[in-house]
């Protein structure tokens, strides 16, 4: 997902109720965000796995994915001791760098067992709707100097979630 270093005030969030015989509602000015970035997060019911910033002037390719396909199988091996014989499951949407040729070997090599996501099927992506949503709308208003500064605030948010949140 894209995440803003900062997000300003939206015009939603700055209206006001005003007296009948005021007609203009108060609005906030717009104003541009210093800087964004993509933030790939791997999580399951336990929790976090994996939180990824993409440097600054490069895009995610389909070997990029790969190598952090293989950083996702590393970080379950050490967090989730044991659990990575029982079988990973990966769900990913349908985006060109998740379906290369490069990409699907590697889900392959690390062992992932990868699950269909339907095309224009929403309804089975539940960090788009509930964990994103969530975790945006904690960002929201923050000013982060750098990719760092923001890696850590996300990775202090997921701590403070109670182990149901992920479940």
């Amino acid at each position: 997902m894209w995440i803003h270093h900062w997000d300003p005030e939206s015009k939603l969030e700055s209206m006001q109720w005003k007296h009948l015989d005021f007609l203009h509602l108060k609005k906030c000015r717009t104003q541009t965000s210093t800087s964004k970035g993509i933030v790939t997060i791997f999580w399951d019911s336990e929790g976090l796995l994996l939180i990824d910033c993409l440097p600054p002037e490069k895009t995610i390719t389909g070997q990029y994915y790969a190598e952090l396909t293989c950083k996702v199988h590393d970080a379950n091996k050490w967090k989730r001791h044991g659990k990575l014989s029982l079988g990973v499951w990966l769900l990913q949407n349908n985006t060109p760098v998740h379906k290369s040729l490069v990409a699907q070997q590697a889900v392959r090599y690390c062992g992932f067992v990868q699950l269909n996501h339907y095309t224009y099927s929403l309804d089975h992506a539940p960090s788009d709707y509930y964990l994103l949503r969530n975790l945006k709308y904690h960002l929201h208003g923050n000013q982060f100097a750098n990719d760092e500064s923001l890696k850590a605030i996300v990775e202090a948010w997921f701590d403070g979630q109670e182990r149901e949140f992920f479940f």
